[in-house]
């Protein structure tokens, strides 16, 4: 049998990632061929957020000692927060030919890669540093302080698409959808 392919989507913090990956995942020729892993993090659910769905949400405690445990393919601390991926959900999909969507930010696309150095790498990025900035802003979910710290990773992060396969640039978010599945169904040779 053969193994499933691991499809990473990165991008900074505003870029639309983690909308792009559930629109893309509405598409039925996507969604019969695809499963996003759900990430494990401490961080606060925001509005509308699902446990199980969206996240996996754990005391730091938890997140601590399933990371000592090796249960994750990779983990990272950001923004006081921890996120990991499940390593023997991933690894269990893959054995059985499932092909999987990790969300994942840059630092943890290094650590898959790693492992699986034939995952199939997407950056999402805006159009600019300014309309990443107004997002950001116009979210009103976090502090101006978290957000300025948001906005000097994502410069960091954005120096990074070089190293990716593909770049989603998303302005018009059905336009990024449709850019998104088309290079996902073409790796999948669909």
């Amino acid at each position: 049998m053969k193994s499933g392919i691991i499809f990473i989507i990165s991008g900074p913090s505003g870029s639309g990632k983690t909308t792009l990956c559930e629109k893309v995942l509405k598409d039925t020729n996507i969604k019969k061929k695809i499963t996003k892993m759900v990430s494990v993090t401490t961080r606060q659910k925001r509005e509308g957020e699902k446990c199980c769905r969206d996240y996996f949400f754990v005391s730091n405690k938890m997140f601590l000692y399933k990371k000592r445990s090796g249960h994750f393919l990779e983990a990272k601390k950001v923004f006081d927060n921890y996120y990991g991926t499940p390593k023997r959900a991933v690894k269990e999909r893959l054995k059985k030919g499932k092909d999987v969507l990790l969300c994942i930010d840059v630092k943890g696309a290094k650590d898959v890669l790693k492992v699986f150095p034939a995952a199939v790498t997407i950056f999402v990025n805006t159009p600019s540093f300014s309309d990443l900035k107004n997002r950001l802003v116009s979210r009103g979910s976090e502090s101006k302080k978290t957000t300025e710290l948001r906005l000097k990773i994502a410069k960091s992060e954005m120096k990074e698409e070089k190293n990716y396969k593909y770049i989603v640039i998303n302005d018009k978010l059905s336009k990024a959808t449709k850019e998104l599945e088309e290079i996902m169904l073409a790796e999948l040779g669909a």
